[in-house]
């Protein structure tokens, strides 16, 4: 069974992705395995760029497959912020309440008509050499909340209440955010990609 690194610390991310994975015949791992490794900067200006220097960086430390997701909240009364900075939106080691109160913050005195945003995710994957093979974007359209609702999911998933619901993605069961969610739709592709590859390997 061929490994798959998932480059991520955060446990909400690793078991989202698990059980979009699922299926596939891979032992999937996370940077927990390796804690000597050094820490890819994200300094690019777009989520596909994070996405694969992520990939890259961690493939050719680890010498494994790797899988790298970067994604991010983009509001629309803040033209477009946090954007590539969602998971240092309110400082570095920040809590994902802190975050959260910041942007409801900023966002005290907007209507709700004017709350509009979307996530965006990107999703790389790089050979064990860093070489980029695979990369799917995905995005869920919606609103902000006034305030945060529900206990589930992580980041911003208690502000955030996609198109044509009226719950939060924190107040939705994981398999309703997994048919809907920026991520689920960036990660199916790259699933395809991964059970096309995990079948050639088989076949050879």
């Amino acid at each position: 069974m061929r490994t798959l690194l998932i480059a991520t610390r955060n446990r909400g991310k690793l078991e989202e992705i698990k059980k979009l994975l699922d299926d596939l015949p891979l032992n999937i791992i996370d940077l927990s395995r390796y804690p000597s490794v050094e820490t890819v900067a994200e300094s690019g200006e777009t989520f596909a760029e994070n996405a694969s220097l992520k990939a890259s960086g961690y493939a050719r430390q680890a010498g494994v497959l790797t899988l790298a997701d970067d994604s991010g909240l983009m509001v629309d009364a803040l033209d477009g912020a946090p954007g590539v900075h969602s998971a240092r939106y309110a400082g570095e080691g920040a809590s994902d309440g802190e975050r959260t109160e910041k942007l409801l913050r900023a966002l005290a005195d907007v209507p709700q008509s004017q709350r509009g945003a979307r996530f965006a995710s990107a999703i790389a994957i790089a050979q064990n050499d860093g070489r980029i093979i695979s990369l799917s974007v995905g995005e869920c359209k919606g609103r902000i909340a006034r305030e945060p609702r529900g206990n589930g999911g992580f980041g911003y998933d208690p502000i955030f209440i996609p198109e044509g619901l009226t719950r939060t993605f924190a107040r939705l069961k994981a398999a309703e955010k997994n048919q809907i969610s920026h991520r689920a739709r960036a990660l199916s592709k790259a699933a395809a990609f991964l059970r096309a590859l995990t079948a050639a390997s088989r076949d050879v």
